[in-house]
């Protein structure tokens, strides 16, 4: 709908159908207000835990609505209730149920109970886990909480419009309409002091993308005002810079006040028009915002706004000065008629009414849909105890916890769970038919609940990894010794031929072929856009990743090492790890980040976090591979899944001879699999990646005085031996070793963990299990600081060494 002027409005649009038009989009904002105003209420009664709203927002979201188009993806933050259901993908009624937290996709499409209130997203997938066609239908990426985190994937949405726009291989009806679709973003002004949003905002100019920022001002972050946040208080001021003319491309920038509807309609459709088209990126900053409730549940702005401020935010509301627009709209048509919105003020009123009652009935029945089978499970449960406690010798006690489970009216799962595994406690010495059917309740709870919770960290479809078996490499009787950069650089060349939607990215992957010489000519045959270089921007190499997976690309994000990643390690933990978890399956990312580590020089280049690693990025496999091949194998692995990994190859690898395989790009690296590199009887020895060579070569020393150790390559510590064969090892040798290079209490304390107590290993041991890690500092620089920062052969030796002299103090004599 175009608002220019009143001639086109009667071109475009008969007066009656631009006048329902007008009143269902005010009906709407009426309805999303109403659901913040009973939000909040139902936080501060105690039903729901937490609300953050989109009050104050409504206006502007009707606009962005009106130009958003299916194939479309929203990117935003969790004020955009308003927008979610201009486009028809979020009810009232689905709206409470996320307040609730209702574990069900059904009552709560947005996350299945699993995110707090107002984190929006559509299904990308299918019951199967395939995507759906995304050209047909309205998307919204997952939201997450963490301020400007969805700058990052933004950038990559739209970016994948520019691919499937300019590669013609990738072209696919179901994923984009010739590149037409606009990646469209929504951040608070406060937000734009974060990092990532500077850093998204100059990848997308210099990449020349289409997204469309909305920044939503309302002059506050929380309780600082934006002189506090902003220079000159104003982001799109400080942003002119950007601005395209003439001689350099750049950004389109547009400022429009929040609560101006015809003119926001008129903006938004323009800046559409521009991104759509030319792919140019575009900046709205939506002024003159409010908050009629302040940031969230969580506090009152009363307590830090002016007296006139908050007296200047009534006057400003954007739906009080749509009404007043609405109520005073005069149109004179050709017959020099008066044509009006509304007659009278009544005619508002009733809709305000109807949009109340519509949203009052709406909260009844989430809140209905939420309790009813929790109490049906808890009258269940109380028939339960009620018989158990007239067959035990607790009964008082029992009958205590069963009348204050009955007496709670509105019970949480927790509360029933909790009743009935303390009863349990009270029965323990009894034998009743009442008690194995209290056993059986606690179960099937158990069993029916937890993965409404739990579920989807991983795929749970047939492409997840450990669906694909192993293929060995195979080779020729005279097979050539070759670098490994050479079979990493192969591979990755028959990658590129087979699958026209893979794509490689990163700082210096380009034109040089990655500082390893890992993709060397690749880009001058397979073009700049499939092997290309970025900026020193690590955080939105990732979300360029994440963003291109999210809509059927294949990409694999390059972080030059394995240090670098601590920059991108927000993105990579709060938003791709958790994607498939927090969408319960309903989205997916299988993004490779590829990356290169271990003993390198000095603090900043040596670093091997990888128990931090392992412990944030829950959901991404960790693989570690030992030499080239075995990181070709990973890739070949990965392309076949549909979940997302880290790949952190062995930087001492690139230059180290290894067999060049006939079968490139077909054998594969089981992931969760370890691998036993050389048996023996006296010790087994768990390690990765560059420490491993290292191990094998103390064997040799090993040996000569009678010590016989058994090597095991972990491979992947993300999953970790899904096989259990490690214990397989401990059972025959009895001892156990962990050498890897982080630092104390890092991926060996993990690794520890999964063997003794996930594996139970404990019970085979005869001896203390041993872990040799780096030193607790970073890396000295150079290679004495090597020698005297990480495992070396000699403490490897010799504490292989001293564990047998402990075994054995006369065959062993201690060394000094």
């Amino acid at each position: 709908m175009q608002l220019e002027s009143s001639s086109t409005s009667k071109e475009q649009l008969s007066f009656l159908q631009f006048k329902k038009e007008v009143l269902h989009d005010y009906k709407i904002a009426v309805i999303s207000r109403e659901c913040s105003l009973l939000g909040r209420r139902e936080v501060l009664t105690g039903k729901a835990k937490f609300g953050i709203f989109g009050d104050g927002k409504e206006v502007p979201q009707l606009a962005m609505a009106k130009a958003f188009k299916k194939g479309d993806f929203r990117s935003g933050y969790y004020r955009d209730q308003t927008f979610m259901m201009a486009i028809g993908e979020l009810t009232p009624q689905q709206f409470f149920a996320g307040l609730y937290a209702h574990p069900s996709l059904k009552d709560d499409p947005m996350s299945g109970g699993r995110q707090m209130g107002g984190h929006f997203l559509t299904h990308s997938l299918d019951e199967n886990g395939d995507f759906k066609n995304l050209s047909e239908q309205y998307n919204s990426t997952s939201d997450i909480s963490p301020t400007a985190g969805q700058m990052p994937r933004m950038l990559g949405v739209a970016y994948a419009s520019k691919l499937f726009r300019n590669v013609p291989e990738v072209k696919n009806p179901k994923f984009s309409n010739n590149g037409n679709e606009i990646s469209w973003g929504t951040i608070g002004n406060a937000s734009t002091s974060e990092g990532i949003f500077f850093e998204t905002i100059n990848a997308a100019g210099v990449l020349q993308v289409p997204i469309i920022i909305s920044v939503w001002d309302d002059d506050y972050g929380i309780s600082v005002p934006a002189k506090f946040q902003t220079t000159k208080e104003n982001i799109s001021e400080i942003l002119k810079g950007f601005q395209r003319d003439e001689n350099a491309e750049g950004y389109e920038i547009f400022v429009v006040k929040g609560w101006d509807y015809p003119q926001l309609i008129e903006v938004y459709n323009k800046a559409s028009k521009i991104a759509r088209e030319e792919h140019v990126p575009i900046l709205i900053h939506v002024k003159d915002l409010t908050q009629p409730q302040g940031h969230s549940t969580s506090g009152s702005h009363e307590r830090y706004k002016s007296k006139e401020r908050l007296v200047w935010e009534k006057q400003h509301d954007c739906i009080a000065k749509m009404r007043d627009w609405i109520f005073e709209f005069e149109l004179q048509d050709e017959n020099n008629n008066i044509l009006k919105f509304v007659d009278s003020e009544s005619e508002l009123i009733q809709i305000e009414k109807d949009a109340k009652k519509l949203v009052s009935q709406a909260k009844r029945e989430a809140w209905n849909a939420f309790l009813t089978p929790i109490k049906e499970q808890k009258n269940r449960l109380l028939s339960i105890l009620e018989k158990l406690a007239d067959k035990s010798n607790n009964k008082v006690f029992i009958n205590k916890l069963n009348a204050e489970l009955s007496n709670i009216s509105e019970p949480s799962r927790k509360d029933l769970l909790s009743t009935a595994r303390k009863v349990i406690v009270y029965v323990r010495n009894e034998n009743s038919i009442e008690k194995t059917q209290l056993q059986n309740w606690i179960t099937n709870y158990l069993n029916s609940e937890q993965p409404k919770f739990s579920s989807h960290l991983y795929s749970q479809t047939n492409k997840k990894v450990s669906h694909v078996k192993e293929i060995l490499p195979t080779y020729n009787d005279n097979a050539e010794l070759v670098d490994g950069r050479i079979i990493i650089k192969d591979n990755f060349d028959t990658i590129f031929s087979k699958n026209n939607n893979v794509f490689i990215f990163g700082e210096d992957s380009g034109n040089i072929g990655d500082v390893n010489q890992g993709l060397v000519g690749l880009q001058e045959k397979y073009g700049k856009l499939r092997v290309s270089d970025t900026g020193i921007r690590e955080a939105t190499i990732v979300g360029q990743g994440i963003g291109m997976a999210l809509r059927g690309l294949r990409p694999i994000a390059e972080i030059q090492y394995l240090d670098y990643l601590l920059y991108a390690l927000q993105i990579l933990s709060d938003d791709l790890a958790s994607l498939h978890y927090r969408t319960v399956g309903t989205q997916k990312a299988p993004l490779i980040i590829r990356t290169r580590g271990h003993r390198l020089e000095g603090i900043w280049h040596s670093g091997s976090p990888m128990g931090a690693i392992v412990h944030l990025l829950r959901g991404i496999n960790i693989l570690v591979p030992r030499n080239m091949t075995k990181a070709a194998g990973f890739y070949n692995t990965l392309l076949e899944c549909d979940e997302p990994a880290l790949i952190v190859e062995n930087l001492n690898g690139y230059r180290l001879k290894e067999k060049l395989p006939t079968n490139l790009g077909e054998f594969k690296t089981p992931i969760g699999v370890v691998e036993t590199i050389k048996e023996g009887k006296d010790i087994t020895v768990v390690s990765y990646g560059a420490t491993l060579k290292i191990v094998e070569d103390v064997v040799k020393d090993l040996n000569q005085v009678d010590i016989d150790i058994e090597i095991i390559d972990a491979q992947s510590l993300l999953p970790f031996d899904v096989n259990q064969d490690v214990v397989k090892s401990v059972q025959k040798t009895n001892r156990l070793i962990i050498i890897d290079e982080d630092v104390p209490g890092g991926a060996s304390a993990y690794l520890l963990n999964e063997i003794l107590e996930k594996q139970n290993a404990y019970q085979y041991l005869d001896s203390k299990p041993i872990t040799l890690t780096a030193k607790p500092h970073r890396p000295a620089y150079g290679t004495d600081g090597d020698y005297f920062s990480k495992p070396n052969a000699e403490d490897i030796f010799e504490t292989i060494y001293n564990l047998m002299q402990e075994v054995n103090p006369l065959k062993y004599k201690k060394l000094y």
